[in-house]
């Protein structure tokens, strides 16, 4: 089979289940799950999978809420990562619905073509990648040793290449102080809330030095429960975020010496809890990225903003990680929002729209025909058969 007839293929396996993956993905979107919790969608998109004929195990690499589909015999593995948790109070204002239903069109298009053209296709449902890092677990324990190519689309307000992904470190702060009578007897308390504030005011100061790229942000999760008693237990919940890994962790010590400054000031103690791996940078595949922006392009989609060398967006995505050991791609499919960005309501509402709608027909077939064009180019074929 040519590329065109297996693009022809591909495409018709993906308007035939259009249906069904729009639905997948509206119903990813009305049962929001946060990271390691996302039982019902990840069922969902196993059920999905099953519906086009592919066999899913759940509960792989020792995660309940991940899973996997393989199909093809090929000696060319690529693997499209479906993602489906969502974020506190704001629900898929990533549109992580979108990027499922996406990952499942072009397995299942893959899947149909797979024999035909060399390839291996994988299907991962990569949960909690909200701040979980599910995809960097799965890394470890084996899910991509013998993958030559990943992929996934992520939905924006506008379609890019790439963005600027920075390397990202999760992790709670917990100060411990001592209670008192906030009237009576202050002196005898030791005030956590007063050693987080000073923190937060030095993680200000600090700002002012940072290098590009450099961010740190951060919210209070328990500041007190009454005003007239001093505070003894206070947390916050935080992210660090540079260019790259070695700059992460020089951030990071730098940050922590903000908390130390607190504790000390204060006389109360502080300790930390890593909420996950720490987040890389990413290193996109310029021949699949290439590849993509061709087939993107042919179903109508342009990168005016790409050709404009208008700033790349900046966020962080634990499919950084896997493209330090893969080649991979990690696309922007945009869609229409109004002028919301991502992580607000009304990008939330933007994901079930018919402009959502299209993006996952236009990723789905955008990832399918890349893979088929990586199984099909002998110079792209040899070169990731050989990475």
């Amino acid at each position: 089979m040519d590329t065109h007839a297996a693009k022809d293929a591909a495409a018709a396996v993906i308007e035939e289940r259009l249906p069904e993956l729009v639905a997948l993905s509206h119903s990813v979107h009305s049962t929001p799950e946060l990271c390691f919790e996302e039982t019902k969608s990840a069922h969902a998109v196993a059920e999905a999978l099953r519906a086009g004929g592919l066999t899913v195990t759940e509960g792989v690499y020792d995660i309940p809420t991940a899973l996997e589909s393989r199909s093809g015999h090929g000696d060319l593995v690529v693997a499209v990562c479906a993602e489906y948790d969502a974020l506190p109070e704001v629900g898929h204002a990533c549109g992580h619905n979108i990027i499922a239903a996406s990952a499942v069109g072009a397995g299942l298009a893959l899947a149909a073509v797979a024999d035909d053209i060399g390839l291996q296709v994988r299907v991962l449902g990569t949960p909690a990648e909200e701040g979980g890092g599910g995809k960097i677990f799965m890394l470890d324990r084996g899910a991509f040793e013998d993958v030559h190519a990943a992929m996934m689309v992520h939905p924006w307000p506008v379609e890019r290449l790439t963005g600027a992904c920075l390397a990202v470190a999760h992790f709670d702060v917990f100060f411990a102080g001592k209670e008192a009578h906030a009237s009576a007897a202050p002196w005898e308390g030791v005030n956590a809330l007063d050693a987080m504030t000073i923190s937060q005011v030095a993680l200000g100061l600090l700002r002012q030095q940072l290098p590009p790229g450099d961010q740190v942000h951060g919210v209070i999760t328990r500041g007190g429960a009454a005003a007239n008693v001093i505070p003894a237990a206070v947390s916050g919940r935080f992210m660090a975020r540079s260019r790259t890994i070695d700059g992460l962790a020089v951030l990071e010590a730098r940050v922590r010496a903000c908390f130390e400054a607190g504790a000390l000031a204060t006389g109360s103690t502080v300790s930390y809890e890593k909420l996950a791996p720490d987040y890389s940078h990413m290193e996109p595949d310029p021949g699949l990225v290439a590849a993509y922006r061709l087939n993107a392009e042919s179903l109508g989609r342009n990168f005016d903003a790409d050709d404009a060398d208008a700033p790349l967006p900046t966020f962080s995505t634990d499919m950084a990680n896997v493209s330090l050991a893969v080649p991979t791609i990690h696309p922007l499919v945009g869609i229409e929002t109004h002028g919301a960005v991502n992580h607000q309501h009304e990008f939330t509402a933007a994901c079930i729209t018919p402009s959502a709608d299209a993006a996952v027909r236009d990723g789905a077939l955008a990832l399918a025909w890349t893979a088929i064009d990586a199984a099909t180019d002998p110079g792209l074929r040899d070169r990731l058969l050989r990475a």
